[in-house]
């Protein structure tokens, strides 16, 4: 008689693991690197490091508000460091830290991934969208 085999998901595993899923660190990490911008500013940062003003051109779309947010989210996450330089006014630039280099390739591969994907997941919600009207 074959074995009885019970699969555990991976979040059956956390649980049991942590005990409560606010405990649980993928949880805690990616929580915050799936906000809508964080990615896209440390991709940005991967390429030099960059001015707020820089940083806010080159995502024309996101608020000064949510950039500054978003920027001290990485930084105290360590991901994302901050210099400020003597000058006058004084000038401040962002950049990756080590840690947040080290994220770029498996956030390339998510990136890659999406690009490949977009047209048929754009297909998936047109089908999706027709049947349910």
């Amino acid at each position: 008689m074959p074995e009885d085999r019970t699969v555990i998901s991976p979040l059956e595993q956390a649980r049991a693991l942590y005990g409560d899923m606010s405990n649980c660190p993928v949880r805690d990490v990616l929580d915050k690197l799936s906000s809508r911008w964080s990615l896209l500013l440390m991709i940005e940062l991967n390429v030099q490091p960059m001015r707020f003003n820089a940083l806010a051109r080159h995502i024309p779309d996101i608020s000064k508000r949510m950039l500054t947010q978003t920027l001290r989210d990485l930084e105290r996450d360590g991901l994302v460091s901050r210099s400020v330089f003597p000058t006058k006014p004084p000038s401040v630039e962002y950049a990756l830290t080590e840690m947040g280099k080290s994220l770029i390739g498996p956030a390339q591969m998510l990136i890659d991934w999406a690009e490949d994907h977009h047209e048929a997941i754009r297909n998936a919600r047109s089908q999706y969208d027709e049947q349910q009207s």
